[in-house]
């Protein structure tokens, strides 16, 4: 998300609170009709800690301050909506209006969905980790509701990922003037190319799913670029020799992809799969790393917050992650030697 900033304090109890944010210039932020609320209040090593008081009280404190200023007694709330996010850090209170809606993660193209799909962003992550770029074949052969190829032939055609959504601060006319908006957005569709010609397919044994993937594909203006089809993935093949294989297989066929995916790799080439550490666990895994030894652990120092079923938990600006252990597990075909662990400093 991208906060707009309307103040910072500290308040070590509820009076505090109220007063400071009562305080803030609410009425150089919200007009008269504006719809305002605390959608998110965070609290960590502080000593107010309750979310549903800190928001409670924080909009009785923004009345109060609009009432004073526009000498009314009630606001009908009828305009635009204006989110407020509160996070409290030992007791610094940071305030700031929610300019983005819904999070930045989600492209609007994404309507509908298979079962835990992976979120946009971090299919854009695992594409701009690989060398591939447009002119290279790239195969999704668990592509799902297509989010992978989707956003592979959005980067190719140089399309901006929020080309196909709306931002709640394009409302915000008391602050930013439409005519940047509208600006930015012209700005965004001169730098598309959809001449550009590309490789990209799309595979999956679920054929419902797979026409979930082709309407994505067609509200984010890339049908035309992507060959979705049925396939499943013992069936995997391509008649070019090199390209990209980029996938969010299902956890519990990972070990049965790793064996699949090294059999028909060249020597030289590499495997990399973002899993849970305890992956490592297991007589059945002890004999994988036998036959197909790992070149490289790369550990996540600290616990990463992962989607479940395409939805993040609202813990974006928190400092703590999630309670399992991730690694990125990397193997090199033809490689003899023992794996070499290192870690990744993501806190």
């Amino acid at each position: 998300r991208i906060l707009l900033k309307v103040g910072k304090f500290k308040a070590e109890t509820f009076d505090e609170l109220f007063e400071n944010t009562k305080a803030l210039p609410w009425e150089e932020f919200l007009p008269q009709d504006a719809k305002f609320w605390v959608a998110k209040a965070a609290s960590i090593k502080s000593k107010l800690f309750s979310p549903s008081d800190i928001q409670s009280i924080m909009k009785k404190a923004m009345v109060e301050r609009m009432k004073s200023v526009h000498n009314i007694s009630w606001f009908t709330e009828d305009g635009a909506s204006y989110p407020v996010r509160v996070f409290l850090l030992k007791d610094e209170v940071s305030v700031g209006l929610d300019t983005t809606g819904d999070s930045l993660h989600k492209r609007g193209y994404r309507k509908l969905t298979a079962k835990a799909p992976i979120a946009e962003n971090l299919a854009a992550g695992l594409i701009k980790l690989t060398p591939w770029h447009g002119d290279r074949i790239l195969v999704d052969p668990f592509c799902g509701s297509g989010t992978i190829p989707i956003e592979a032939a959005m980067m190719g055609a140089n399309i901006a990922p929020g080309m196909n959504r709306h931002f709640i601060a394009e409302s915000w006319k008391n602050i930013i003037d439409p005519v940047y908006w509208e600006d930015a957005f012209e700005e965004a569709r001169d730098l598309v190319d959809l001449s550009v010609k590309m490789d990209i397919q799309g595979y999956d044994i679920d054929g419902l799913v797979l026409k979930a993937a082709r309407e994505n594909a067609k509200r984010a203006g890339v049908d035309q670029m992507i060959h979705f089809q049925q396939r499943a993935v013992k069936d995997l093949r391509h008649p070019k020799k090199y390209g990209f294989i980029i996938t969010n297989p299902p956890y519990k066929y990972a070990q049965e992809f790793v064996e699949k995916a090294m059999d028909i790799m060249e020597d030289g080439k590499y495997l990399c799969m973002l899993m849970k550490l305890t992956f490592l666990e297991g007589k059945k895994r002890q004999q994988l790393f036998k036959q197909r030894n790992l070149k490289t652990i790369y550990v996540m120092a600290g616990r990463m917050g992962c989607a479940k079923n395409g939805e993040f938990a609202d813990k974006e600006n928190e400092t703590e992650g999630g309670a399992i252990a991730y690694a990125w597990y990397v193997w090199e075909k033809g490689y003899c030697g023992d794996p070499v662990v290192k870690w990744i400093n993501n806190r």
